[in-house]
């Protein structure tokens, strides 16, 4: 990862003084740099844990996907449910990017971020009648239709809007998409979607409806996916149904593919979105469907590698049975360890020559035995050490919380040689902020 990497250790009183710096040796050690700037710094500055950001990167991750669908119609959702800053989706925004949302909280972060409505599909298993109003008065390009039921909810909500609704029913294919359960959303007895079996009455009701209109369909069918054969079998059945759907005189605007593109996080190889997209165009062109909008909604791929979560070593522990490395980042700051036992590379910040590793398992402060960083790391550090945990951009901050009254952690965005904070770090007092007691006795 280029914009988060290795540099020779900067001693800052010799930086400031050219003369010092050009005759003095640089340091054997070498620490990790966001970009241009020493992480050290950053976590001097705004504290620790600290989310940190890279702009080349998630721009970088973005362009891999609009040049992989750049010769032909296409829409690039990004999953707003990866990395929901303000900032990171203005970045997004200002490269043209379309957005993925679940729910009128991040349609509204979309809008305040300069989104355009009109790249914002809706997807959720649970749009609630607000939310359908909200999303029909700003002009969203599309619901994606989870239900049956929704796609009547919707219909009785923009005809009392007098508007049309764009939707998109979200299919089941029923394909096993190799991943964590908890993130597989492509099989039967999953929440998602609807039975593609049963797909094509529903499209025919939809046709039926004064105030729906049919735009497309769209399957996802989980995150963090490394191979490509489950995305190519479920669009071969998306293929068989869209084909269906001709005979009963439904032709499709557009084809939303979905996410879920994974990342290398330990020792996966991931295929790039043009290996990917690549066959997806050729599929769709055999088919005869090349002039359909294509629809993509990555999240991960574009937010993961793009951040890092700094961490101080509290404490070391050694016990009879195993060191523990107690840091001040928690199960509340980066829970995707405790829940999926995900695995986030770990490293020390300052890389020690003279450094002898050991095997740490690192933990934070939170009351809980499941609250861990990593286990079993072969580490070399000290107390007081600055720990970086890689690949925190998706699904790191934005599935943080306030167990055990732990404030949340702050959130800056690099770019280059500058460093913004785009999320200040929470207090105590805010915490309490929408709290009151019960009145006095």
């Amino acid at each position: 990862m280029e914009w988060f990497a290795f540099q020779p250790a900067v001693n800052k009183e010799l930086s400031a003084n050219k003369e010092l710096s050009a005759n003095k040796e640089p340091s054997a050690n070498k620490e990790l740099f966001a970009e241009q700037i020493p992480v050290r710094q950053l976590a001097e500055e705004f504290g620790t844990p600290l989310y940190v950001y890279s702009r080349q990167a998630l721009e970088t991750s973005y362009q891999a996907y609009y040049q992989a669908l750049a010769d032909g119609p296409h829409l690039i959702c990004y999953a707003v449910k990866a990395n929901s800053n303000l900032a990171v989706l203005n970045v997004l925004a200002r490269l043209g990017a379309g957005f993925d949302i679940v729910s009128i909280g991040e349609l509204e972060r979309v809008l305040a971020a300069g989104g355009d409505p009109e790249k914002v599909v809706f997807s959720g298993v649970a749009k609630q009648r607000h939310e359908i109003h909200r999303a029909l008065e700003v002009g969203v390009h599309c619901f994606n239709i989870e239900s049956e039921q929704e796609l009547e909810v919707i219909q009785e909500e923009a005809q009392a809007m007098d508007k049309v609704a764009r939707v998109s029913l979200r299919v089941n294919p029923d394909v096993d998409a190799q991943t964590h359960p908890y993130i597989s959303t492509g099989l039967k007895d999953n929440k998602f979607g609807i039975d593609i079996n049963r797909a094509p009455v529903v499209y025919a009701r939809a046709a039926q409806l004064s105030h729906i209109e049919i735009a497309g369909v769209d399957c996802h069918i989980g995150s963090q996916l490394t191979t490509i054969e489950p995305f190519l079998d479920a669009l071969d059945r998306l293929l068989l149904l869209m084909d269906q759907l001709k005979t009963q005189g439904i032709h499709l605007k557009h084809l939303d593919i979905g996410g879920g593109l994974g990342v290398q996080y330990q020792d996966e190889v991931a295929p790039s979105p043009s290996d990917y997209l690549v066959l997806v165009k050729q599929r769709l062109a055999e088919k005869g469907y090349g002039d359909l909008t294509l629809v993509v909604e990555p999240g991960r791929s574009i937010a993961a590698q793009a951040g890092i979560m700094l961490t101080r070593v509290e404490l070391i522990k050694p016990t009879g049975q195993k060191n523990f490395a107690i840091v001040d980042g928690a199960m509340n700051d980066l829970l995707r360890p405790s829940i999926y036992s995900a695995w986030h590379t770990i490293v020390n910040t300052l890389e020690r020559p003279d450094g002898e590793n050991q095997m740490y398992d690192v933990v934070g402060p939170v009351c809980e035995s499941g609250d861990f960083l990593g286990k079993e790391r072969a580490l070399a550090i000290r107390e007081g050490d600055l720990l970086a945990v890689y690949s925190a951009g998706a699904y790191g901050f934005v599935m943080s919380s306030n167990y055990n009254a732990r404030c949340r952690a702050a959130e800056v965005m690099v770019d280059g040689t500058e460093a913004y904070v785009i999320r200040r770090r929470e207090t105590i007092a805010e915490q309490f902020d929408s709290e009151s007691l019960l009145p006095p006795a």
